[in-house]
């Protein structure tokens, strides 16, 4: 590691993630030399706080990343797959926080709890991808399991926070839980219908076999960061009128049976998760829990009463830090601690 750090450029760093990149970077010390904030142009010229002094926003071009050494990417998948090349020819290793390169064989898709020796394979494009956030938050309840005893199926409801859709879908709820309070019209532009109150079961487009995009990155992603193309996930991913953290309901049946008190040993025992399960006394995670915090919370633990090697838990999770920007900076941190 040089001794005076590395240049890092955020690409994207005004939006929800970006922003929460910053601090995250801020306040885990990481070793930033020289930080460069990167947006479109409509942003150029902001000034962020980063470390008691002030950035000034720079417009994301491809010629911007000239020198630098990590290029964390939240800016969305067609910047990403723009603009993310020229950071690699430029000399940067991206960490890229869109769906765009999740799936591409010559790009790892790391959770460093869990597949950390994948993050060796960057050299081959330049690039490292993070995953969706549900798949984040999910797995990290997942894994230590599928350590002990294979997974064979995974049954999985989330429960999407609205900040999850970005700044707007998050004033979207804020201005429709106003209007309701003073009984005004509430009006509908981020999402098809009105999300204050209600529950929506769609999360980004349908596809041709009745899951969406966002069900069928669970199914994916899943597969590929557990290392086991077999594993069988069926999905289904709902939006709820929380403001942050993802929660999800997940039954999985394993090779071997897991009893509910060894599950909560090897929850317990699993870096970033945080053991949250005592139901007499109304201790289980929530989204006002878990918002905030860098780790996952599991809770609600019991063995499934209509599948022999069956469990059933809920885990919640701040999709804007560990299922985002935190999971990029600590990719950061490994590249810095054993590559760069």
């Amino acid at each position: 590691m040089p001794k005076d750090g590395y240049v890092v450029a955020v690409a994207g760093a005004t939006g929800a993630v970006g922003e929460v990149m910053l601090q995250v970077l801020e306040q885990r010390k990481f070793p930033v030399r020289k930080l460069l904030a990167l947006a479109s142009e409509r942003s150029v010229g902001k000034r962020l706080p980063f470390s008691g002094e002030e950035v000034r926003v720079e417009m994301l071009t491809r010629d911007a990343f000239k020198g630098v050494d990590i290029a964390l990417f939240s800016a969305g998948a067609g910047r990403s797959l723009e603009f993310a090349p020229a950071a690699w020819q430029a000399g940067a290793v991206v960490v890229d926080n869109s769906s765009a390169f999740r799936m591409d064989r010559e790009v790892p898709l790391v959770v460093p709890e869990i597949n950390p020796h994948a993050i060796a394979l960057y050299t081959q494009r330049g690039i490292i991808a993070n995953p969706n956030c549900t798949t984040i938050v999910t797995l990290m309840a997942l894994a230590p399991l599928h350590r002990f005893s294979r997974i064979k199926r995974v049954v999985a409801s989330s429960y999407q926070a609205v900040s999850g859709a970005g700044a707007k879908a998050l004033e979207e709820l804020k201005q429709q839980v106003r209007a309701w309070a003073r009984d005004q019209p509430l009006m509908v532009e981020v999402f098809p219908y009105q999300i204050a109150f209600n529950v929506l079961p769609h999360i980004d487009v349908f596809q041709e076999n009745g899951y969406t995009k966002e069900e069928m990155k669970l199914v994916h992603e899943s597969r590929k960061i557990l290392e086991d193309p077999a594993i069988l996930v069926s999905p289904t991913t709902v939006r709820v009128p929380v403001f942050t953290a993802h929660s999800v309901s997940v039954h999985v049946e394993t090779e071997q049976k897991i009893p509910a008190a060894k599950a909560r040993e090897l929850f317990s025992a699993f870096p970033g998760l945080q053991l949250l399960d005592d139901p007499a006394a109304k201790q289980y995670p929530m989204p006002l829990y878990a918002a905030g915090k860098d780790d996952c919370y599991v809770g609600r633990i019991r063995e499934d009463l209509a599948v022999p090697n069956g469990l059933n838990f809920w885990v919640c999770g701040d999709q804007l830090r560990k299922g985002a920007a935190l999971n990029a900076v600590q990719i950061a941190e490994v590249l810095a601690e054993r590559y760069l």
